[in-house]
């Protein structure tokens, strides 16, 4: 190293596509930090009961943390303020996304609230260390158009099989579109479900989703709930796994019959969205999600039930829906008397 450049410059200026922690030998020291985050995640997150998509998702942001820490020679334990602000500008230079930084500085933070729980230090280097600030408007989300939507659901392909039944795919697939956009449900709460999770309740079908934070109840619009009894009649034997006997499942012969996976659930969506040339920047499974909660708003003007039927525990999550419809509603421009 060049010891009379400044730390600072030193540090932001190594490059990020560093072995991956966990290909590397690991210390005492790192082994103790790593046991402490590995408790955590199992009794902390989602109530201990995260995905197992998340742990993977957490391994591996606490894994570049980690990664970062040897490349620059630092000692994790030893970490300060400064040292994460460092990381923080290694990863905006390296072009990551500010959603991307924003969460790998928030696993830092839970990364050293860990180990203060273990009692391997007294304070967290990373605390009120924050992402920058975007630019975009707080409601500058992807979303279809009602139209598009629309498009999007009536267009699954209704393909026939030798014996003149519609293809269990094209069924699924039209099922799982419709529980993102119109029944709004997040793509892990897709992966989670359960046949035992769909109910009958007063002359409708219920779901009972397995949330972020808890678990909710809603019900299923009636064509929603035809579409997926048709699906789950024609799909045929299942097996269980440890979660139980998933809703949705894999077709095809590699991961056929096994639980979708949120991988499988962006891929069909991505491919359906291609398929209509919908697809553009921003827009991906959970644009569905955002689709269908804007749409909600538009026909009821009732941020709460909007609210509750996404699971959200903040209003505040919930009105960038309403400042969408309002703002295109109660544009002051239009209410100008002078024509073009």
């Amino acid at each position: 190293m060049i010891d009379d450049q400044p730390r600072h410059t030193r540090r932001t200026l190594l490059p990020l596509s560093l072995p991956t922690a966990s290909a590397l030998p690991v210390s005492a020291e790192e082994a103790a930090y790593l046991a402490a985050f590995a408790r955590f995640l199992n009794r902390n997150v989602a109530s201990g009961d995260a995905a197992d998509d998340t742990h993977a998702t957490y391994g591996v942001h606490v894994a570049t943390w980690l990664a970062w820490c040897r490349g620059t020679e630092l000692d994790l334990a030893r970490a300060t303020l400064d040292d994460v602000e460092d990381y923080r500008e290694a990863l905006v230079g390296a072009g990551c996304q500010l959603a991307t930084v924003a969460i790998k500085l928030t696993l830092v933070r839970r990364f050293y609230d860990a180990a203060i729980r273990a009692g391997l230090r007294l304070d967290n280097p990373a605390a009120g260390v924050r992402a920058p600030r975007g630019k975009r408007a707080a409601e500058d989300f992807g979303y279809l158009s009602e139209g598009e939507l629309a498009l999007l659901l009536r267009a699954v392909p209704q393909r026939l099989d030798t014996h003149g039944q519609v293809l269990v795919q094209d069924l699924r697939d039209k099922a799982l579109l419709a529980l993102l956009s119109l029944q709004v449900l997040r793509t892990v709460e897709i992966t989670r479900a359960n046949v035992d999770d769909l109910q009958p309740r007063e002359h409708q079908w219920a779901l009972l989703v397995r949330g972020k934070g808890h678990d909710r109840l809603i019900y299923l619009r009636q064509d929603v709930a035809d579409s997926l009894r048709s699906y789950l009649g024609a799909r045929g034997r299942v097996q269980s796994d440890p979660l139980g006997l998933p809703l949705l499942t894999a077709v095809g012969n590699r991961a056929g019959g096994q639980r979708l996976s949120r991988r499988g659930v962006r891929t069909i969506v991505d491919a359906h969205l291609r398929r209509l040339d919908l697809k553009r920047p921003g827009l991906s499974n959970h644009a569905l999600r955002h689709t269908g909660a804007t749409l909600a708003y538009k026909y009821t003007h009732d941020l709460r039930a909007v609210q509750e039927m996404l699971g959200h525990a903040d209003p505040r999550t919930t009105a960038r829906y309403a400042r969408v419809v309002d703002k295109a509603l109660d544009n002051p421009a239009a209410a100008v008397p002078i024509h073009m």
